[in-house]
């Protein structure tokens, strides 16, 4: 005799899933709490140890990603400070050009469709991608914001290119040519000067 679940219904781990999506997109990562995700999931908080283990790795499922930021960015910030840019696209382009990326691509097209979707990816990026990489390099806080953008803005461009619209040359570019070529851009991004404008809004959107 077949014990599984009747049809329609809902498991505790899709629940959780589900619940995670909806308070970290509407919170944010750091204001979610595994609390009120079980309470909105209608279990108790040990099935979200059960199911994921961290609060982290529930994140990271919710939002479906291949990867792990916290896995590379050990490798891009150990070296030069002026080697970081070129570093980060190196590391960026053999996650992408790997099986992960293919998942990845799949993420971000779902991310064109659906805002909850969205809003994950932009908490990902900033907030458990770039701000921990700004924060490596001594970044001062009232520059993140700006900084983190700008690299978000540099990174993600190049996978609408190189990867979901296959824009050529730049999509069968050999790493070294696209390292070459943007790495001194994120690296200014990153670590370089402000001036003008810019630095100007860094000031007054930072108070």
């Amino acid at each position: 005799m077949n014990r599984g679940r009747r049809p329609g219904q809902v498991s505790s781990r899709d629940a959780v899933l589900r619940a995670a999506r909806e308070q970290f997109s509407r919170k944010g990562y750091d204001a979610a709490t595994v609390r009120a995700i079980a309470a909105e999931a209608g279990v108790d908080p040990s099935m979200i140890n059960h199911h994921f283990g961290t609060k982290e790795q529930l994140f990271m499922a919710a939002l479906e990603s291949p990867v792990d930021p916290k896995e590379h960015l050990t490798a891009v910030l150990d070296g030069p400070r002026d080697g970081v840019g070129e570093r980060l696209v190196s590391r960026f382009l053999t996650v992408w050009d790997s099986p992960a990326g293919a998942a990845g691509v799949a993420v971000l097209r779902t991310a064109m469709q659906h805002e909850w979707s969205a809003a994950l990816v932009r908490e990902f990026i900033l907030n458990r991608a770039i701000k921990p990489l700004l924060a490596g390099l001594g970044v001062p806080a009232e520059e993140a914001s700006w900084r983190g953008s700008l690299v978000a803005s540099q990174l993600s461009g190049l996978i609408l290119t190189r990867y979901l619209i296959k824009l050529e040359p730049i999509a069968s570019a050999p790493h070294a040519v696209v390292v070459q070529a943007l790495g001194p851009t994120i690296q200014r991004y990153l670590t370089g000067a402000v001036s003008g404008g810019l630095s100007d809004w860094i000031t007054k959107t930072g108070d």
